[in-house]
């Protein structure tokens, strides 16, 4: 199994070992156990620039020089566990992609979670609670915050809509483009064919028989001012 598709590590992962030796911060949090998932602990990640990850199944505790670390405390790993994370993401406004990894299968499994900086902020709860995830804490997301996000996000629509709107543009103005050319075409045609004829005339005013009479020089005329006033509306 590739690394990519891989959901469970015997041991405890590369990633999670980086995990484990950073306190609490703005992009990792420690639980003891699945009772401290909340919908809003994955609301506040998604809402965060970077996202994150939680760990459930490690306790946080403190050095002897004062630094803050994650233990591996264990915590169950089963179906049941997975689906009810799963279902915490699909309480969330709207529903959270999130991705369940269980670590250290062969010794204490643990449950790691990663929620991903969200493409369509802000996330809230099923209670309309908007947060947001700072240095080891959850905090509410202040009007002003929640303000620059919904302008962030009508920002890029607009520019998705304008974007398209100028596309759909260029192709009428080439499709108008080519009618003109094809008209411009038409009237050179007939001038010519105008041409012709008016040579004609002045040949018969030499004393040869024209042979174009002035009712089809004067039809052929009226022909040519309509494709031109066709071409001015």
């Amino acid at each position: 199994m590739s690394s990519g598709g891989q959901r469970e590590f015997r041991g405890i992962s590369q990633r999670c070992h980086q995990l484990l030796k950073m306190p609490e911060g703005i992009n990792v949090d420690f639980k003891r156990d699945l009772s401290g998932i909340k919908t809003r602990t994955l609301v506040a990640f998604a809402n965060s620039p970077l996202g994150g990850a939680v760990l459930v199944g490690v306790d946080e505790y403190t050095t002897g020089d004062g630094v803050q670390r994650g233990c591996v405390v264990g915590c169950p790993v089963d179906d049941t566990a997975r689906m009810s994370i799963i279902n915490k993401a699909t309480d969330c406004i709207p529903n959270l992609d999130i991705e369940v990894f269980v670590e250290n299968v062969s010794r204490q499994p643990f449950l790691r979670i990663e929620i991903a900086s969200g493409r369509h902020k802000p996330y809230c709860t099923q209670r309309g609670e908007y947060a947001i995830r700072t240095d080891g804490r959850i905090r509410a997301l202040f009007p002003d915050e929640l303000l620059a996000i919904f302008m962030d996000r009508e920002g890029e629509q607009f520019l998705s809509r304008f974007r398209n709107a100028v596309y759909q543009l260029e192709n009428q103005v080439g499709l108008v483009n080519e009618a003109l050319n094809e008209g411009i075409l038409g009237v050179s045609d007939r001038l010519g064919h105008l041409d012709q004829q008016i040579c004609s005339i002045l040949g018969g005013a030499d004393g040869r028989s024209p042979e174009v009479t002035l009712e089809e020089l004067r039809a052929e005329m009226q022909q040519l001012r309509d494709v031109i006033n066709t071409h001015k509306s």
